[in-house]
């Protein structure tokens, strides 16, 4: 098993990632416009409302924007050698269209990433993670509108000239894939998800992917030193049974997703999507100078990685795993979270083993973590701690499968686990549901003091970066 181990090669990215409308709060301070997360108080599983109401976890969040100094150097104490976070579109551009950018928006950006920079950690930065400036999704319909190529190429250009010298490592959309099941999540688009067509749902992937070819293109043409790839959630699909047909279901499954990633990698649409399009009755409106386009590929391919999933063409087997936005059939092999989500550190090996193959592009796992009820104790010295030897064995298993895969043969650039810090969840927006190593005095009635406390795991993973690895076991 040691020699797994010391495959996690030099230079290795350890370090943890957030999003900013799930820690920063602010959601109405220095000019910033409201986004889709701002009237969406029950995450997925509830309506949107009309505006911001009090019970909207994400409008503190955990109050980053104001804290983030205290949290960066928490970080840097952990040895982070990057630091994963997102720019928040209406930050800059409150309305998405706007003539010119927000300049105090543009600071908090400057000053966030020169926090970072003092402490040699590279920030790894996502353009466009579930936040779609609400005026766009309103008003256009989000990625529906193909002008909101235009806005997003103008926002790219803003960011990219201003933080040029800051960021060598950007992601364009996060989790682009999950616009099939949650589409105003994912792609700001306004219509009811049962009254979406599958014509306009990938009418609107296909502005997204170009928008996302876009950004590439000219991040390459003004920053030529920085490394530009997309995120996909990564789900692995398996067969329930040895049946020849759950094999085939499990393949179609595997391709709605793959086919996110085939078209940043590769340039072109994969041909199995003809099928899917003619038997849909889709037919993608590409107009010149698209397919050019889209031949701007990515430098790496990051992912998240939280589950796997069984495909079944057994009417009987239902459903019955949740799990990162996605459902599938359970496992009967796999243990899961108390969310229900299934735990397969197998899975990440098989993963990383199976993109590699695919496309031999450098790999980073952007998204891994365990959410769960964590306790807050005082510890024997009178200090307030979590003992989240759960989270320790989830992470180290995840880990370990890793680092097996490096030796299996696979490129990864790096590791940020999610939520390295507590945050407000994407999927449920309640914050019981904790992932840090860092605890925040924060409850689901949107009591508590806001104060960090370390947990065992904080320790535990610092441990894991000061060893480059060496300490899994």
């Amino acid at each position: 098993m040691q020699s797994d181990l010391e495959r996690f090669p030099k230079g290795f990215l350890w370090g943890g990632a957030v999003a900013a409308n799930q820690c920063e709060g602010a959601y109405n301070e220095d000019g910033k416009g409201l986004s889709t997360q701002d009237i969406a108080p029950r995450g997925i599983v509830g309506a949107i409302t009309k505006g911001p109401t009090k019970d909207n976890l994400k409008l503190i969040g955990i109050d980053f924007y104001h804290r983030y100094k205290e949290d960066i150097k928490l970080f840097a104490e952990m040895g982070f050698k990057t630091f994963r976070t997102s720019i928040a579109w209406s930050r800059i551009f409150p309305n998405g269209d706007d003539a010119k950018p927000n300049e105090k928006g543009l600071q908090f950006y400057d000053d966030l990433f020169d926090e970072c920079l003092k402490y040699g950690m590279e920030p790894l930065v996502t353009i466009s993670h579930y936040e779609t400036p609400l005026a766009l999704s309103k008003n256009y319909d989000g990625w529906v509108n193909r002008k909101l190529i235009g806005f997003f190429e103008n926002y790219c250009r803003t960011i990219f000239d201003r933080y040029k010298h800051k960021v060598k490592y950007w992601l364009t959309f996060n989790e682009i894939n999950s616009v099939l099941h949650q589409p105003y999540m994912s792609g700001g688009i306004f219509t009811d998800k049962e009254k979406l067509t599958k014509q306009d749902l990938y009418q609107a992937i296909h502005h997204e992917l170009v928008a996302s070819s876009m950004a590439v293109k000219i991040g390459h043409e003004m920053m030529p030193g920085a490394k530009i790839g997309c995120m996909i959630l990564g789900v692995p699909n398996y067969p329930l049974t040895p049946n020849p047909n759950d094999v085939i279901e499990a393949m179609k499954q595997d391709r709605e997703n793959l086919y996110f990633a085939d078209v940043h990698v590769r340039g072109v649409y994969p041909k199995y999507m003809d099928r899917y399009f003619k038997d849909n009755n889709i037919k993608i409106n590409m107009q010149p100078g698209d397919s050019e386009i889209l031949k701007n590929t990515v430098d790496f391919v990051s992912f998240s990685y939280y589950m796997s999933s069984c495909a079944s063409t057994d009417p009987t087997k239902e459903k019955g795993a949740s799990g990162n936005l996605i459902a599938g059939v359970p496992n009967p092999y796999l243990e899961s979270s108390e969310w229900g989500w299934q735990i397969d550190p197998i899975g990440l090996r098989y993963l990383l083993n199976l993109y590699y193959d695919r496309y031999q592009k450098p790999l980073f796992i952007v998204e891994n973590g365990l959410g769960a009820v964590d306790e807050l104790i005082t510890d024997k010295n009178g200090n307030k701690t979590v003992n989240d030897d759960y989270r320790i064995k989830y992470l180290n298993d995840h880990l370990v499968q890793v680092a097996k895969a490096i030796d299996d043969g696979v490129e990864v650039m790096g590791y940020t686990s999610w939520g390295c810090i507590d945050l407000v969840s994407a999927s449920t927006a309640e914050f019981k549901k904790r992932y840090g190593f860092i605890y925040v005095d924060r409850n689901n009635d949107g009591t508590g003091s806001l104060k960090r406390y370390k947990k065992k795991s904080f320790n535990w993973y610092k441990e894991v970066i000061r060893t480059n690895g060496k300490s899994l076991v």
